[in-house]
């Protein structure tokens, strides 16, 4: 049985919005193109409703910084 590839991610930093990070992750990217990616990568983040500090992505959370792999 062989192992799948993991996808790359990165950890947000304290307090980091889509903006942040996507300058981070993808800095040769359009700003609004690589927050568009991020989110279509990390779905399961862009759809959390925003908690009562104002920030729906949190330290704890995986981004997803690439594609899905093909099956």
């Amino acid at each position: 049985m062989e192992l799948s590839v993991a996808r790359k991610y990165v950890r947000p930093l304290a307090g980091e919005d889509w903006l942040a990070i996507a300058a981070r992750v993808l800095p040769q990217t359009d700003a609004e193109e690589a927050i568009g990616q991020l989110q279509s990568w990390n779905f399961h983040v862009f759809m959390r409703p925003v908690g009562a500090a104002g920030h729906s992505i949190l330290p704890s959370d995986i981004i997803f910084v690439e594609a899905p792999k093909p099956a």
